[in-house]
């Protein structure tokens, strides 16, 4: 998608960055990838410094800022053992909120996942959930109340179906409603869950290691539920058994299989809901990757509540 760049921001923007990094930045390379429209910058200082900067007004998107100071707050209260970037400082001027972040070196997992990266991820995550619980305090919100209003997805297209609604999705509203609500009530537990766990907010290292990056969406839920949402993504590209891979990892291989399809079944009436909306303003791509996550998760929940 089209960014903003780094010379593009206010000129108090760019001097209240320098004043983080206690340097003047003399490079700077926008990243791919993710769907915020703000600016995402890998940038370089006089003296050789490298940090990652990321910033947005409502100009862009009146729920991105939001967002940002989440991540602002979420960041500074994350544990140094945790697989994240350190977050250098910020800078919040009531109407750009920009972050900023000690350098990653790394670049996003392949799609379709390659499997040793795969297990490498699925690693970390397992490491990071033991980290992060109890979650900080920081983090006030549950997961239940995070996708409360997402998992309604199946009773809204009950309400209102659209003309291409699968045949299948069509006969099984109620069971499919029904399984998403217990999927919400299955959402409890005290771990720091990412809740955004995708390719593009993974970042492998020369050596292997991986970071989680973009933490705006961070609440406490159960210690499975990252790596479920990865597994999601998984299929979304194909080329894996999901539940081969849900069965063989340790956060997930105990889980009630009816709780895990139960949340899968609200992540797909969220993204075929979702998929049907007018874009937001600045982000015109999400609904085409919403449509593309459910169109890959619907066969895969059919097959699971088909037993």
């Amino acid at each position: 998608m089209t960014r903003l760049h780094w010379h593009e921001l206010p000129p108090h923007v760019r001097t209240a960055v320098e004043a983080i990094l206690d340097d003047r930045v003399v490079a700077a390379e926008s990243q791919p990838g993710g769907f915020s429209p703000g600016t995402a910058d890998r940038v370089r200082t006089a003296r050789g410094g490298r940090a990652f900067v990321k910033a947005v007004s409502p100009a862009l998107n009146s729920h991105t800022p939001a967002m940002h100071r989440a991540e602002a707050r979420i960041a500074a209260a994350l544990p140094a053992t945790a697989p994240t970037p350190r977050l250098l400082g910020s800078h919040d001027d009531g109407d750009w909120i920009t972050l900023v972040y000690a350098d990653v070196e790394g670049r996003h997992p392949v799609t379709p996942w390659d499997a040793g990266e795969l297990t490498a991820v699925l690693s970390t995550l397992e490491t990071m959930a033991a980290t992060l619980t109890p979650a900080p305090t920081v983090a006030t919100t549950t997961a239940a109340e995070a996708l409360g209003h997402d998992f309604g997805g199946w009773r809204r297209i009950a309400v209102d179906p659209p003309a291409d609604l699968d045949p299948w999705a069509r006969a099984h509203l109620s069971e499919l409603r029904a399984a998403a609500d217990r999927g919400l009530a299955a959402l409890t537990g005290d771990t720091l869950c990412h809740l955004d766990v995708r390719a593009d907010n993974l970042l492998v290292g020369p050596d292997g290691t991986v970071t989680v990056v973009d933490w705006p969406w961070a609440c406490r839920g159960p210690a499975w539920l990252d790596t479920l949402l990865t597994v999601v993504n998984v299929q979304v590209y194909g080329g894996h058994d999901p539940d081969a891979l849900l069965a063989a990892r340790p956060l997930t291989a105990h889980v009630d299989p009816a709780d895990l399809t139960g949340v899968l079944a609200g992540l797909t009436g969220f993204f075929l809901d979702s998929a049907r909306q007018p874009p937001p303003p600045g982000i015109p791509t999400v609904r085409a990757f919403q449509r593309l996550q459910a169109d890959a998760l619907l066969p895969w929940l059919a097959r699971r509540l088909a037993g």
